[in-house]
């Protein structure tokens, strides 16, 4: 069996040359689509297909470039579709176990509707692909994470609203619903018109004011509603969302510095056993000094 100049023989280099991975493998495309210039590359042609989508709803722009509109589109769903397949390939089974990647496929999936006419609807959600971005950009990826993670909390706070309104739409049934009964007379209607109050949307002048003309005394009945739900509920939900943003970020900086503490660990581990072999050399080298000496 012959050798090549390197001490490496001719069967052992095929046997190394059919394991190496191929140029299509999937370890190779998944560090190609891993890459901060493919991300950033997605990123730009999502920008540029949000602005083109907003474009293709102007009926000038449609009219002179409408055959162009169409063509980019179907260009930026190609690439979308093209870039779902090389991860899919890429790595496999494992891509269904990340949520983002769920979320683009569904994304994607949706401008693969067919475009009739009696979709169009449907033809309007292709401008969903623009919360693409979400998934692509680590900050907002962070942001999203932290609604989610706070949705526990926000849930007992809607519980509580709730009950607040529903309290608050009867008492105001009963007591204006006689008399106004666009606003409030319906326990339905009262509560759209506190739904409208919370929002501090035309409440003064569009609502409260006219129900103290005929009721005098209605604003010890609005003014502390608008105190419960549009200050001391809003200030929990941004409580809420500043404290779950503020642990998504500590658990972010443990994270760091778990991952930092296991890279000084393993270093140190690795000069320790070196020290070790270094002292062990030194011993061996100690006894056959000492042997030398007693030989002479």
């Amino acid at each position: 069996m012959t050798a090549e100049p390197g001490g490496r023989n001719m069967g052992e280099n095929s046997t190394y040359e059919s394991r190496k991975p191929g140029r299509f493998s999937r370890e190779n495309l998944r560090k190609f689509v891993v890459r901060d210039a493919v991300k950033n590359t997605v990123l730009a042609v999502i920008i540029f297909n949000a602005i083109t989508l907003g474009m293709s709803t102007s009926d000038a722009v449609m009219a002179n470039f409408g055959p162009l509109m169409t063509l980019i589109d179907r260009a930026v769903l190609g690439i979308f579709v093209l870039e779902l397949s090389l991860k899919l390939y890429a790595f496999g089974w494992s891509f269904w176990r990340d949520p983002w990647n769920i979320f683009d496929f569904f994304v994607v999936s949706i401008g693969l509707m067919p475009q009739t006419s009696g979709l169009s609807a449907l033809r309007g959600l292709r401008v969903i692909r623009a919360l693409r971005l979400l998934s692509v950009v680590p900050q907002m990826r962070a942001v999203v994470q932290a609604l989610l993670d706070a949705l526990p909390g926000m849930g007992a706070v809607i519980i509580m609203l709730s009950i607040v309104y529903y309290v608050f739409a009867v008492m105001a049934t009963i007591m204006y619903g006689d008399a106004f009964p666009d606003w409030f007379g319906t326990l339905g209607r009262s509560l759209y018109s506190l739904f409208q109050i919370m929002t501090l949307e035309s409440w003064s002048m569009g609502i409260v004011r006219p129900v103290m003309l005929e009721f005098p005394y209605a604003w010890a009945f609005f003014v502390p509603f608008i105190i419960i739900t549009a200050f001391s509920v809003l200030n929990l939900f941004i409580g809420l969302l500043v404290n779950t943003m503020q642990s998504a970020v500590e658990d972010e900086t443990e994270k760091e510095l778990e991952e930092l503490r296991n890279l000084v660990r393993t270093e140190t581990d690795i000069v320790d056993s070196h020290v070790a072999e270094m002292h062990a050399e030194i011993k061996l080298m100690r006894s056959e000094l000492t042997a030398l000496r007693k030989a002479l």
